[in-house]
């Protein structure tokens, strides 16, 4: 095989996927998967979704792209149906969640400007995190391993410790806009942020005056079995960046905020040309006529609570493999004890596929329609691999 024109930014798993259907993809040798990484949380309702395959084919037939020079329907529709199931009042569509955290920092920069202070420009965040690619979510997340060589970063950002609320009060200075965190990093190895951790940043933002903002690019449209993360906490933050599952598998990202945290989001401030397409926003209507239907989120609760119970048995079974169960509702993670990319190529040997995460963690992330019956077969081949491997660990 010639040697690939792509950039080589990618360590690829030895794996060509031709069709998706469901929990399920088909490689091009005709090898079927079970897929339980849903292209990084990304293919909510599985692959080939009857619901998204007709709105997206029903709107290439009428306009893909127009600009936002104009009003886009569907646009003002999705705007609307996610304001009125979360906190938010406006929205901000974009192609990506790493476009949804730049929005976020924007909007929040700009809100201490119009109110008079522009000195506050900095933001809080904390060890562990991602917030994706581009300069500032990398500057913010300050991962040496994503930071090398792209020097100089953006400033304007200050990390503290995961979870460390003593130094989160001594970071905090005059020039503080806000604190930004995932109710779960996902990257950063399935770390959930208890919730009596979330009730206090939002009690000192609201006592320091600063924007509490959630980075819930992963944990957003039901992955957790709420429609939103924040919503297990009881608390609401300022601005949400959100992206991934909203489109379902197509492009989409979107910032939410209140209107007191947009107010300096005016005219020119910001801007995207591809962003809020009617392609994009066709789909991600379609996305929220499934997953705010009765009872869907019930089934990600209970599925999710399944599967957390038979990986509890997994690790059980096989503790010289992976001795911790971590996450809520559908993102969850595996603890293993030999590398983690070891243990996802012997599960991709026995068909079934997750993805890494940071401190040597395998995610678990199904599709929001995964069955019982899917779970069961999953764990069966996890069960296999960790079987394999299991003479070597000895």
């Amino acid at each position: 095989m010639s040697a690939s024109a792509t950039f080589d930014t990618y360590a690829r798993a030895p794996l060509a996927v031709e069709r998706g259907e469901g929990a399920w993809l088909i490689a091009t040798d005709g090898k079927r998967y079970l897929d339980f990484t849903s292209g990084i949380a990304v293919n909510a309702l599985g692959h080939a979704h009857p619901k998204l395959v007709a709105a997206l084919t029903e709107q290439a037939q009428k306009i893909w792209h127009a600009s936002n020079a104009f009003v886009i329907p569907g646009q003002e529709r999705l705007a609307q149906r996610l304001a009125a199931v979360s906190f938010a009042d406006k929205v901000f569509f974009a192609n990506s969640g790493a476009e949804a955290m730049e929005a976020a920092i924007k909007t929040a920069r700009r809100y201490h400007f119009v109110n008079g202070h522009p000195e506050k420009n900095r933001l809080i965040t904390f060890t562990g995190s991602f917030h994706g690619r581009t300069l500032a979510t990398l500057a913010a997340a300050k991962n040496p391993k994503h930071t090398e060589g792209f020097d100089p970063l953006p400033d304007g950002f200050d990390q503290v410790e995961f979870g460390d609320l003593k130094a989160l009060m001594r970071a905090i200075g005059p020039e503080t806009a806000g604190i930004v965190i995932e109710p779960i990093q996902g990257e950063g190895g399935v770390r959930r942020v208890p919730g009596s951790v979330m009730r206090e940043l939002r009690r000192i933002c609201d006592e320091r005056g600063l924007l509490f903002i959630l980075d819930e690019v992963q944990t957003g449209i039901g992955r957790t079995g709420k429609f939103f993360a924040y919503e297990w906490s009881g608390v609401t933050p300022d601005i949400l960046a959100v992206a991934k599952g909203l489109g379902g598998g197509f492009p989409l990202g979107a910032c939410l905020a209140t209107a007191e945290a947009a107010k300096g989001m005016t005219s020119f401030t910001h801007g995207t040309t591809f962003g809020g397409n009617p392609l994009a926003m066709a789909v991600g209507n379609a996305v929220l006529d499934v997953v705010l239907a009765d009872g869907f989120l019930d089934h990600v609760q209970a599925v999710g609570l399944y599967l957390k119970q038979k990986l509890a048995g997994l690790v059980d079974a096989h503790r010289a493999i992976v001795d911790e169960v971590r996450g809520e509702g559908l993102l969850t993670g595996l603890h293993c004890l030999p590398p983690n990319r070891e243990v996802l190529g012997v599960m991709r040997e026995h068909g079934i596929l997750a993805v890494a995460a940071g401190d040597n963690v395998i995610r678990i992330l199904p599709p929001l329609t995964v069955t019982e019956a899917e779970i069961d077969e999953g764990l069966q081949r996890m069960e296999g691999a960790f079987a394999a491997m299991a003479p070597v660990q000895a």
